[in-house]
């Protein structure tokens, strides 16, 4: 598969089908990903994959930790900036509105929209959850290098015929996720990712989010 065929091809996936993914197909896409670019070679990730058994405790530990306060927001580092400028915050929220209108969800239903968030924490019904780590003292350089190995390893799982979706709502539950994986004292959870088979007939996955002209966010030195 060409590479812009494949950039085109990937999107948030939203809603999975029940088929599971083998660990040899996992490990076709994780070691097609592994070459990612990567700053003096660090390699600044660790991955924690899920499935089955191993997949429902990290439902359930987050769901008791989310229990008294489903909003919270655990540690640092938050999904957004508090106060999102123009164009952002346009392009945030039109996208949202965008998703709840394929779902048939209306603005002022806002019990079924936060059950739609909430299905961030069940992984939206993929078999597979990845969680990326990365060491907290790492600098903004290799934050950047992780970036871009999640986005290898999304642009390798559209190759191998899987779909995804990277997950910054993990994000929340950073301080629940490092205990219940028993994760080192440096160790710092950075997101998460849903993976498996797409459901080509959920509405949510007919969703294409749009992106801005090459013009609107590129400065141009040198043409005429």
């Amino acid at each position: 598969m060409d590479v812009n065929v494949a950039l085109r091809a990937r999107i948030s996936t939203r809603a999975f089908l029940p088929q599971p993914v083998s660990k040899e197909l996992l490990t076709a896409v994780l070691d097609d990903a592994r070459w990612s670019p990567s700053g003096g070679n660090l390699q600044p990730w660790k991955v924690v994959a899920v499935t089955g058994d191993a997949r429902q405790g990290v439902i359930d530990a987050v769901n008791a930790a989310a229990a008294t306060d489903p909003s919270s927001q655990e540690g640092d580092h938050p999904m957004y900036p508090a106060e999102l400028w123009e164009p952002l915050r346009t392009r945030r929220y039109q996208v949202g509105e965008q998703m709840y209108a394929q779902l048939g969800i209306p603005n002022d239903d806002k019990v079924a929209r936060f059950s739609r968030i909430m299905e961030n924490f069940n992984f939206f019904g993929a078999p597979v959850g990845l969680f990326f780590v990365t060491d907290d003292r790492m600098g903004a350089g290799q934050w950047a290098h992780l970036g871009m190995f999640m986005q290898s390893l999304a642009l390798a799982a559209v190759e191998h015929g899987l779909a995804t979706c990277m997950q910054e709502a993990w994000a929340m539950r950073r301080a629940t996720l490092k205990r219940h994986f028993e994760l080192d004292e440096h160790d710092y959870v950075y997101c998460g990712m849903s993976l498996g088979f797409a459901d080509p007939d959920h509405p949510v996955n007919q969703l294409r989010s749009e992106r801005v002209p090459v013009d609107e966010f590129t400065i141009w030195h040198g043409w005429s």
